[in-house]
C-alpha cells in the first residue's frame, strides 16, 4: 500500500542587532529582542496558530486517519515559550492525538555536522531531551539542519541510536533512481533514508498561489491524483516542508489551509494512507544504499552547502566560530552557551551568501552579503575574547585535552547510571510498585 509521510520544520531566526567594533570587549548581549518578538509573533498568528489548528482537526477526524511529522529546533522553543506560547498548547494537543511524530535535530538549527563532532553530539542529545520532556517521547528519526547528508553525516547519526534520517532527493545523487522508496546510509546500512520528494514539496510551499503556475489554482484531488499515477511499486511518498509555509510563503486567503485540510479524503479514496517516519523506516525495508560523498542539502537549486559555505567570507566567519567550539564545550556559563546556540544558527551564514537564487534573499537588518559579515565577526570577536577569557588561547592543548576527557568520562559514566535506573526500573516487580503506593 502506498503512503504519504508529511513532514513540517519549525524554526526561527534569532535576530542579531547592529554591533559596532568599538563595542567588542564593552557589550556583550546581541540580539534585537524587539525584532526577534515582532517576527515570532507575527509567524505564530499568520502560520503556527492556524497551521497547527487545522493539523489537530485533521488528526482527529477518524474518517479519514491522518498522521504527520514535526521537528522543532531548541532556539525556535526558546523563542515560542517566551513570546508565543500558544504555539506550544497547540503542540501538546497534536501531540496528544497520538498522530504525530517529533524529529530529532541539532539544538541550535546550526552547521555542526560540519564543524564539530562532539558539539553535535551534543546538541542532537540536548534537542532529544527537550522533545522527550515536553511530549514524552525520545525521537527515534533524525533531521538535520536543512535537510543536510552526507555518508560520514549518516554514520555519526546511527552511531547516536538513530533508525531513520531525513535528507534531500537530490538528481544529482539519484540519478535515475526514484526518491519514493525507502534507501539506507551507505557507511550505516542500519540508518534508514527518507528522501524528499522536492517537486510535490515545492507544489505546496512554493507554488500553490501563484496564479502563473501552469497547474494553478491547485487541488487535494488533482495532487492525490499525481500521487496515485506513479509506479505501483513505488510505497513512500517524502513531502517535507517548513511549516510557515502554511501562512506565510503561502497566504491563508489562497485557501492552502481547506487544501491540506481535504488531502486525507481524497488519499483515503485512493487507497494511499498517511504514515510517521519512523512508521516507514520500521515497516519498509531498504531498496538501495545511497553514496553522498559530499553533503547535500534541501536549498537551491544545486542542492549543496554553497547558500551557507560557498564564498570567503562564509567560510571565515565559519571555521572562526568552531574553532572555540572545544572551550565553549568546557564552560558552565549559561550566557556563553546560549549565545553559543544563537551563534551557530544557520541563518547567520546564509545571510552572508552571495549567490544568485531563484527565490529571494532575506538579508534580515544587512543591506549586504559584506554588512552581514562585519556585524556578525564584530560580534564573535566579543564572544571568543569572553571564551578565551575563561581557557585562554594559550592553554597548554594537553591541559585542554585533559579538561575535555574528564567531561567525556563524566558524560559516559552519566549515561551508563541512567541506563541502570531505567534497568531497575524495569525489573521493579508490581508487589514491590503495590507496596510503594
Amino acid at each position: 500500500m502506498r503512503t504519504i509521510c508529511l513532514y513540517f520544520e519549525i524554526h526561527q531566526i534569532i535576530h542579531l542587532k547592529r554591533y559596532r567594533f568599538f563595542e567588542i570587549g564593552t557589550d556583550h548581549y546581541y540580539y534585537d529582542d524587539y525584532a526577534n518578538e515582532t517576527t515570532i509573533s507575527e509567524v505564530a498568528g499568520r502560520s503556527y496558530i492556524p497551521a497547527l489548528t487545522a493539523l489537530i482537526e485533521m488528526a482527529r477526524n477518524t474518517e479519514n486517519p491522518f498522521k504527520v511529522a514535526i521537528s522543532i529546533s531548541g532556539v525556535a522553543l526558546e523563542q515560542l515559550e517566551i513570546y508565543a506560547p500558544d504555539v506550544i498548547d497547540l503542540l501538546h494537543q497534536l501531540n496528544d492525538t497520538g498522530c504525530c511524530e517529533f524529529l530529532a535535530e541539532p539544538y541550535s538549527h546550526g552547521l555542526s555536522s560540519l564543524g564539530n563532532e562532539d558539539c553535535f553530539r551534543e546538541e542532537v542529545s540536548r534537542q532529544s531531551e527537550k522533545m522527550r520532556q515536553l511530549f514524552g517521547k525520545t525521537p527515534k528519526v533524525f533531521r538535520n539542519s536543512s535537510l543536510i547528508y552526507s555518508d560520514e553525516i549518516g554514520a555519526l547519526v546511527a552511531s547516536l541510536g538513530f533508525k531513520g534520517m531525513l535528507t534531500e532527493g537530490a538528481k544529482h545523487i539519484l540519478g535515475w533512481k526514484s526518491p519514493h522508496y525507502l534507501y539506507h546510509c551507505a557507511m550505516a546500512p542500519n540508518l534508514k533514508l527518507l528522501l524528499r520528494d522536492f517537486k510535490l514539496s515545492d507544489d505546496i510551499s512554493l507554488r500553490f498561489s501563484n496564479s502563473e503556475w501552469s497547474d494553478y489554482p491547485l487541488f487535494a484531488d488533482k495532487y492525490i491524483g499525481w500521487i496515485d499515477a506513479l509506479p505501483p511499486e513505488e510505497q513512500v511518498i517524502n513531502i517535507f516542508m517548513e511549516l510557515s509555509a502554511i501562512g506565510m510563503a503561502q497566504h491563508l486567503s489562497s485557501n492552502i489551509l481547506e487544501f491540506l485540510k481535504a488531502l486525507p479524503a481524497c488519499a483515503k479514496a485512493k487507497g494511499i494512507t498517511f504514515s510517521t517516519p519512523a512508521e516507514v523506516v520500521t515497516k519498509l525495508k531498504s531498496v538501495y544504499p545511497v553514496e553522498v560523498s559530499y553533503p547535500i542539502s534541501w536549498v537551491d537549486e544545486e542542492r549543496d552547502l554553497t547558500t551557507w559555505l560557498g564564498n570567503v567570507m562564509q567560510r571565515e566567519a565559519f571555521n572562526k566560530l568552531y574553532s572555540v567550539a572545544e572551550r565553549v564545550r568546557l564552560s558552565n556559563d549559561r550566557r556563553i552557551k546560549q549565545d553559543w546556540d544563537y551563534l551557530q544558527a544557520s541563518n547567520n551564514f546564509r545571510f552572508m551568501t552571495t549567490k544568485n537564487s531563484a527565490i529571494a534573499t532575506y538579508r534580515g537588518i544587512y543591506d549586504s552579503p559584506y554588512d552581514a559579515f562585519t556585524n556578525y565577526m564584530n560580534i564573535l570577536g566579543d564572544f571568543i575574547k569572553r571564551v578565551n577569557a575563561l581557557y585562554p588561547e594559550d592553554m597548554d592543548s594537553e591541559e585542554l585535552n585533559s579538561l575535555l576527557t574528564t567531561i567525556r568520562n563524566q558524560d559516559e559514566e552519566l549515561t551508563e547510571l541512567h541506563k541502570e535506573l531505567d534497568r531497575l526500573k524495569a525489573r521493579k516487580s508490581p508487589k514491590v510498585t503495590k507496596a510503594i503506593k
